[in-house]
């Protein structure tokens, strides 16, 4: 009994000691932006810098609430935000069950091997164009940019995920019988459970690329099509608006990722 009240206490201050270091890097970083956001305001007040090309984080500001209180910033927020949350579950789940196809199949998975080592090699906003004439100048075209932005790197991470685990436990489960569809669902996916959630991650980004790219060609509303106007009537002020306002979205999008990995994570944990 000692020795159990022993390790308990030893793991709640192991516990502790995570939740206690996650605190201390959250406050560097949140101590790291306001002394950043500190230096552009001083160095474009003062002439350090041209605020015209780079404005500053009170004029930045003041143009947001602006937006804010005529409700247009919602709206442009709103067709972005669906554009890659399509985007993101069509790329992801679309990427997920090809990789699995690839890995049910040896023989699929050499034959179309080269092509996807091409096809992730090909910048896709170089292919942006391309496709808005194909599918149309509409919000469907942006998805699709989206989609083809992230699918790729989906694949082929997921892929590798899939014939990386261990062989060992895939014979094991062969010797007991088990089919294709049971190595699966009971042994692959389930261990690659956190990694999915990597990729995940990787796949906000992608696909926001996506997004923003293809409303730079053909969008006349959204983040994506309030920077490039911005650029066009050289009021950089809107430009820093839009960046700004993407760099909020993106990190509410990957710290919800990051809450639900570690509530994989500790359900993970409990089971063993």
């Amino acid at each position: 009994m000692k020795k159990d009240s022993k390790g308990s206490a030893g793991y709640l201050s192991y516990l502790k000691n995570i939740k206690k270091e996650a605190r201390h890097i959250l406050w560097i970083q949140l101590l790291s932006c306001l002394i950043f956001l500190i230096l552009w305001e001083v160095a474009a007040t003062i002439g350090w810098i041209d605020d015209f090309f780079v404005s500053k984080p009170s004029a930045i500001w003041f143009l947001l609430i602006k937006y804010i209180e005529t409700g247009e910033i919602f709206r442009h927020i709103g067709i972005s935000l669906f554009e890659t949350l399509i985007g993101l579950v069509i790329g992801t789940i679309g990427g997920l069950f090809i990789a699995i196809c690839l890995w049910w199949s040896d023989k699929l998975a050499k034959i179309f091997d080269p092509f996807l080592v091409v096809l992730n090699a090909l910048p896709k906003t170089a292919l942006a164009p391309i496709l808005i004439v194909w599918v149309g100048a509409s919000m469907k075209g942006i998805i699709v940019i989206a989609v083809i932005t992230s699918i790729t790197v989906t694949i082929m991470s997921a892929y590798n995920y899939f014939v990386t685990v261990d062989p060992d436990k895939i014979k094991l489960m062969q010797s007991f019988g088990a089919n294709k569809w049971q190595i699966l669902t009971k042994l692959i996916l389930p261990a690659n459970g956190i990694n999915m959630i990597n990729l995940l991650k990787i796949n906000i980004g992608m696909t926001w690329v996506g997004v923003i790219v293809g409303e730079f060609i053909a969008s006349k509303a959204g983040i994506g099509y309030l920077i490039v106007y911005g650029g066009q009537v050289f009021k950089l002020n809107v430009v820093m608006m839009g960046v700004f306002v993407l760099s909020i979205l993106t990190l509410i999008m990957y710290q919800g990722v990051n809450l639900l990995e570690t509530y994989l994570r500790k359900k993970q944990s409990t089971k063993k």
